[in-house]
């Protein structure tokens, strides 16, 4: 089981909801299946966020809890997270999940990745 840790990222209403949505949509068992949220290597400013389902989380992931949504970091995944939000939008300026990092001194055009 991940460790319990305090808050490393926030979600806003509109994320959170989105999550849920999905999550019933695909099928996913929320008592069974964890959201992974990691930032890995790629995109044009150095780091990309990643999301995604997972089954068998590690032991050194950190754990959170947003209602029925259960979610694990991993450790170098929440360093780089730490004081963000994820926010999903619906609007003229595209569709999909954003991350605020206050730690990004840089992001691309596109939005999709960010550098430290």
């Amino acid at each position: 089981m991940p460790t319990a840790t305090a808050q490393i990222i926030d979600f806003t209403d509109a994320a959170l909801s989105q999550l849920l949505n999905t999550a019933e949509s695909e099928s996913v068992d929320l008592t069974e299946v964890f959201l992974r949220i990691s930032v890995v290597p790629g995109g044009c400013s150095g780091l990309t966020y990643d999301l995604g389902w997972e089954t068998s989380p590690s032991g050194e992931d950190q754990h959170l809890e947003k209602g029925a949504l259960q979610i694990v970091v991993d450790p170098r995944s929440a360093a780089y997270l730490s004081g963000s939000t994820l926010d999903f939008t619906d609007g003229l300026e595209g569709k999909g999940f954003h991350f605020n990092n206050p730690q990004a001194v840089r992001n691309c055009a596109c939005g999709e990745s960010f550098g430290l």
